[in-house]
């Protein structure tokens, strides 16, 4: 089982930007395909993008394409999700999670405490 600390979040006014990291322990973590998700309040756990096990293919819902990047640092064990024009909707909290592969939402292992994310409007 890998272990998944979520960083990063805060408060930003729409239109702006975050990066969150998840730092991964406990598995051979470059073997693995990656995923972030986010939960808003009073709604279910959303897959959000995704990324396969050496970065190359990647997977976005369609509310964040062309806004959000997925990437992986597997040296560092480490899965990063940049927001650029950052809206009002984008608020919830964000988890990241292994995966079964990049563009399915499957999550493999316990989740973390996540990270939250609130824009203003």
């Amino acid at each position: 089982q890998v272990q998944l600390v979520e960083s990063g979040g805060g408060l930003v006014q729409a239109g702006g930007s975050l990066r969150l990291s998840c730092a991964a322990s406990g598995r051979t973590f470059s073997s693995y395909a990656m995923g972030w998700f986010r939960q808003a309040p009073g709604k279910e756990r959303e897959f959000v993008a995704g990324i396969n096990w050496i970065g190359i293919r990647t997977y976005y819902v369609d509310s964040v394409k062309g806004r959000f990047t997925i990437s992986r640092d597997n040296a560092k064990n480490t899965v990063y999700l940049q927001m650029n024009s950052l809206k009002p909707e984008d608020t919830a909290v964000y988890y990241c999670n292994v995966v079964s592969d990049y563009n399915d939402y499957t999550a493999l292992d316990s989740w973390g405490q996540g990270t939250q994310i609130t824009v203003s409007s």
